[in-house]
């Protein structure tokens, strides 16, 4: 009998140079397996992973919720296109809309997806409602934005990497400061301007947390202006931020929207966690003077709205709402917040901690350009944990919402040992 060899991590990582495009640098652990809070590599070591498929499995690796919806839908159907009705879409549809309080949902697939859907959107609401003429709407982006890497999206970002060598950029875009009202207001005041597309926390930028009241601030000025307000919520939506949406402000609402928010976009975007990571769902949501505005043939997908994606989105907010995942996300960033902030006080390593609920980073006391941040993470995965930097200097921690205090409390002192390596 003939027996397999097992390929050991240092052959994949080299398989993946070799016959896959070189467009990520991944931290060098070639990972296997995942349950709950922890991933193993290949040769069988156990990590905390505190990074969540940049938020995507809030619900922890491989629910079992998640994945008996998955397994169960995909013995049954799994694809129509929307050719054809098919029996799970109309009730995904009644339970999303439901869950956070708009009349209608668009289905996709990927965030970024999501994002050109609400900008088209945006667009067609700006013609057939606003009055603008023809090919004259303008939008307006956050600096430091990350909404992507479609052709559109790269369009209004300011980082050369995703931007460089990729023009000619799409028209019709004003780039303001994040977290400028007075930049926001000035913009608004062409009347052309249809929407202001934002991302509530700034993630990819390092966690990037707005002043107290900019996002009301923001959305009354949409208001005033006649604009709408979209929130891309791919990455902080879903409890991530200790609330079901990080738009929700200072609403008591934690699983389901169950009280007028502070803050309701116009038109909300999410993704990732919307299927607890298991398969690619995202969601366009927004009221029937908006949605409405998009007819048939006017936009759409193969796989968007199919019956496995409906049925794994369903499990996926059951999850949330069931194992009160909002609240702890709250409680134990908290505790993490100030863990971190005693290696702000204690090292002179690190500069700062900033975040919300569980999405959070640190500063390092380096330049953008060093490799500090990257050593520290490949400390830390020797010591039995996964992040990774971004933006050079920063690195940001954002575990599944399933973690315990007794875990959150051990994560922490193996990212104190590490970085105390690097104490000067």
């Amino acid at each position: 009998m003939e027996h397999s060899v097992k390929i050991n991590s240092s052959d994949l990582m080299q398989m993946e140079d070799k016959y896959g495009a070189h467009n990520y640098h991944p931290l060098p652990v070639v990972l296997a397996k995942g349950d709950g809070v922890f991933v193993w590599d290949v040769e069988g070591k156990r990590y905390y992973d505190f990074l969540s498929a940049y938020s995507a499995v809030n619900q922890g690796h491989c629910h079992p919720r998640i994945i008996n919806a998955l397994k169960e839908q995909s013995e049954i159907l799994t694809l129509t296109s929307r050719a054809f009705y098919n029996d799970q879409l109309g009730p995904y549809e009644k339970y999303v809309t439901e869950y956070f309080a708009y009349d209608k949902v668009l289905p996709i697939n990927s965030g970024v997806e999501a994002v050109e859907t609400a900008l088209k959107l945006c667009r067609k609401w700006a013609y057939e409602k606003k009055g603008v003429a023809e090919n004259q709407a303008k939008i307006v982006f956050a600096s430091g934005n990350f909404h992507g890497r479609t052709m559109a999206v790269i369009s209004a970002s300011v980082d050369p990497d995703s931007r460089k060598g990729f023009g000619p950029y799409m028209p019709g875009y004003i780039i303001i400061p994040y977290n400028d009202l007075s930049a926001l207001e000035e913009a608004l005041q062409d009347e052309t301007v249809s929407g202001f597309i934002v991302e509530p926390i700034q993630g990819e930028a390092g966690v990037v947390v707005p002043d107290e009241g900019y996002l009301k601030n923001a959305y009354d000025l949409c208001k005033k202006h006649n604009a709408l307000f979209i929130a891309d919520e791919v990455q902080t939506g879903i409890a991530r931020t200790g609330k079901l949406l990080a738009t929700c402000g200072n609403c008591s609402c934690t699983n389901g929207c169950e009280n007028k928010p502070e803050v309701k976009p116009d038109i909300l975007v999410l993704g990732k966690a919307l299927s607890g990571g298991v398969f690619p769902v995202s969601a366009v949501l927004a009221d029937d003077d908006i949605m409405l505005c998009i007819k048939p043939g006017e936009h759409g997908s193969t796989f968007g709205g199919n019956p496995l994606a409906c049925a794994v989105a369903i499990a996926a907010l059951e999850v949330v709402k069931d194992e009160k995942l909002a609240e702890n996300a709250e409680r134990l960033g908290t505790i993490f917040r100030e863990r971190m902030q005693r290696l702000v006080d204690t090292t002179n390593i690190v500069r700062l901690v900033r975040g919300k609920g569980l999405l959070n980073a640190i500063e390092i006391n380096d330049t953008e350009d060093s490799k500090t941040a990257w050593n520290m993470c490949l400390k830390m995965r020797d010591n039995g944990l996964l992040a990774k930097p971004t933006h050079g200097n920063k690195i940001r921690f954002a575990p599944p919402l399933v973690m315990t205090e007794e875990q959150i409390h051990e994560c922490c002192d193996i990212i104190e040992k590490s970085i105390k390596e690097f104490e000067v």
